[in-house]
């Protein structure tokens, strides 16, 4: 199996994408290990400050040793210096906050996963004529399910994931389930910046489990 098919599989599989930031190495790594715990295959890091190159690094490194069926992507990717900085640490996956053509010939040709955020028709027209089978949906808040089950039809061999405002509450997440979503992306939500200055990681741990079991429950 190719590596996008690898990582649409394993992302579509678990239903949800986690995603986070923390500017702090120890807490980054201890949020990786309550998701895996709870369940998480794949989990998509922020590329939001300076310290992300360092931490990812770090959590390649603890990945190979203690998770190696773990799929770890990088997002807000905005240009192709970013994209191979990230590469050349190992990066399984790439995440846009748009559409970057560049980025999307580099990874595709590459069979490197990319899935950018478009949040019009034309956006999502252009990505897929450059290759992505693999939509963000972004802001997901600001678009809502009703665009997609607006559009779906026309998009018959894309797959679709919101990020942003999607809540861990069965009603949120089935509502985007019932539009034709085949994941959801989960930041602040599902890992908040309270719970990671309290080191609260085994709330982290359940409340990903929690969510793990919501989806399965939709599907």
């Amino acid at each position: 199996m190719n590596n996008s098919q690898k990582v649409s599989e394993a992302i579509v599989n678990q239903g949800i994408l986690p995603l986070y930031f923390n500017a702090d190495e120890n807490v980054t790594i201890e949020v990786l290990r309550a998701i895996y715990r709870a369940g998480i295959k794949a989990v998509e890091y922020t590329n939001r400050g300076e310290a992300a190159l360092k931490n990812f690094a770090k959590m390649v490194e603890v990945r190979n040793a203690e998770m190696p069926d773990l799929l770890l992507g990088i997002g807000t990717i905005k240009n192709l210096e970013q994209a191979k900085a990230f590469e050349n640490i190992g990066a399984d996956f790439y995440i846009s906050p748009g559409f970057v053509p560049e980025v999307a010939q580099y990874l595709i040709a590459k069979d490197l996963f990319y899935s950018p955020g478009c949040m019009t028709p034309t956006e999502i027209i252009a990505a897929e004529n450059a290759g992505v089978k693999f939509i963000k949906l972004f802001p997901g808040n600001m678009l809502g399910p009703d665009f997609l089950s607006g559009i779906k039809d026309i998009f018959p061999k894309l797959v679709f994931m919101p990020t942003g405002g999607v809540d861990t509450t069965k009603e949120s997440i089935s509502s985007w389930y019932k539009a034709g979503v085949s994941a959801v992306g989960m930041g602040s939500k599902l890992i908040s910046k309270q719970l990671m200055a309290d080191h609260d990681y085994a709330t982290i741990e359940a409340e990903t489990k929690k969510v793990l079991e919501v989806i399965q429950s939709i599907k």
